[in-house]
């Protein structure tokens, strides 16, 4: 059966080339608007960030969104589905490719190491938990629970509290040869979901020791200064083997240690009208430091008088997660002051219904009718009472279930729906439920609808 081919006019292909810049230009718009939610690992650098950084590359969207990995929680039980465990149950397929040199590595040692997660939005958090492969796992096959020892070799008790934007767990890692893959969980506390990065890591073995020190960071300058801070930013340091973070001086005491991925830092709780000098020094996995980058005076603002200067709305204002018959979740990235923020507002339609911390960036909004659509807005406000402009979201609750409430002490089989505190759950194994084993505690039992 022969085909037909017919020529394509110029006029055509322009308008071909017009529709693909458009798509691509929403594609953008479209992600960049998801680029608040939520936190991914850049110390050691993960898969997804090295896809943001251009080492990795044929990446696809994940490089303007590594923060957004996220599938169910209760890995190894649930959570991503073999096969896609590094792409968050599919959610970025490219992620999942697997070979053993699909993808850059991080040089690392056995024994203490520090992972560093960079969160865009910082959850009240269960837990932390690190996965490595197992010592004869197959590099060119997809990541399964069977590549992994299931056992964490570290795990880190967070108790439900909010962490910091930058947060760091020094763990133990085991010993291991050549490339190998270690799985970070960042498990929320308030929501049905965690967080999944893969780090893909290379364990030098009898390399020689390292002992070549990073260039000196260049070109280090202030972005900006208030009253009490300074805004520092600096040119990469260059390594034999890779820079693995960056020390902030004021003076000669250190202020802080950034991963080797960024290239910024905001000094914070300094004294108006005062002179500080900075300077910046990198280092690599063998603790090599390099010399000290150019020192740079800056003066802090002076005191001019009240502060009359109102923080910034509250920015990318969502419902995170899946609404509820009864509940919402809201969510926005941190406002921003010349001074500092102190709360947030937060009302329904024109009701003030709380006022929360300026740390948090989140509240779940609880008392609502099933099937009806809400207006929520968020201000901040500093402490000399300046408030910002509203952020403003529209969410709808769930439909009310017609399944029965859980209850302790019955037989459950696979499929039955029960309700708990407004959300449906599905049962996913056979089993008697006991006191302790609601469907919230058990996602290995129950999965959230």
């Amino acid at each position: 059966m022969s085909s037909i081919r017919y020529a394509r006019s110029p006029f055509s292909k322009l308008v071909t080339y017009v529709a693909a810049a458009l798509i691509a230009v929403i594609c953008m718009v479209v992600l960049s608007e998801k680029a608040f939610s939520h936190g991914y690992v850049e110390g050691p650098a993960s898969r997804a960030a090295l896809c943001k950084s251009g080492q990795n590359t044929d990446c696809g969207p994940i490089v303007y969104e590594p923060q957004s990995l996220e599938a169910p929680k209760g890995f190894p039980a649930a959570g991503p589905a073999d096969g896609k465990i590094a792409s968050a149950n599919g959610a970025f397929p490219k992620l999942d490719e697997q070979s053993a040199t699909r993808w850059s590595k991080v040089n690392i040692s056995p024994g203490q190491n520090t992972f560093t997660w960079k969160l865009t939005a910082a959850h009240a958090t269960t837990s932390w938990k690190y996965y490595m492969t197992k010592a004869n796992w197959n590099p060119n096959a997809p990541l399964t629970r069977d590549s992994f020892d299931l056992t964490p070799f570290c795990s880190v008790n967070y108790g439900g509290v909010q962490p910091p934007f930058s947060y760091s767990n020094t763990c133990d890692v085991p010993v291991r040869s050549g490339y190998h893959v270690i799985l970070a969980v960042w498990e929320i506390a308030d929501t049905p979901n965690a967080f999944y990065n893969v780090i893909d890591v290379n364990f030098s073995g009898t390399n020689p020791v390292d002992t070549q020190p990073p260039t000196a960071p260049a070109a280090l300058t202030s972005t900006g200064k208030t009253t009490n801070s300074v805004a520092l930013a600096w040119n990469a340091s260059t390594d034999n083997v890779g820079v693995t973070g960056y020390k902030v001086y004021n003076g000669s005491a250190l202020v802080a240690t950034v991963s080797g991925s960024t290239l910024n830092y905001n000094v914070t709780g300094l004294t108006a009208n005062t002179a500080y000098t900075f300077s910046v020094k990198a280092v690599d996995a063998a603790g090599n430091l390099s010399d000290s980058s150019n020192a740079l005076s800056v003066t802090t603002n002076a005191n001019d008088g009240p502060d009359t200067e109102a923080p910034t709305a509250p920015g990318g204002l969502h419902v995170m997660g899946t609404p509820t018959s009864s509940s919402l979740q809201l969510m926005w990235n941190a406002s921003t002051d010349n001074v500092g923020v102190t709360g947030y507002r937060i009302y329904q339609g024109s009701t003030l219904l709380t006022t929360v911390s300026g740390t948090s960036t989140s509240y779940t909004v609880t008392g609502l009718s099933p099937s009806t659509t809400y207006s929520f807005s968020v201000y901040a406000f500093d402490a000399a009472g300046n408030q910002s402009t509203a952020s403003t979201v529209n969410g709808t609750t769930a439909e009310a279930s017609t399944a029965p409430a859980w209850a302790p002490n019955t037989a459950y089989t696979v499929g039955t729906l029960v309700t708990y505190n407004g959300s449906v759950y599905e049962c996913r194994q056979p089993h008697t439920s006991l006191n302790g084993w609601e469907p919230s505690n058990v996602p290995a039992l129950w999965l959230l609808k």
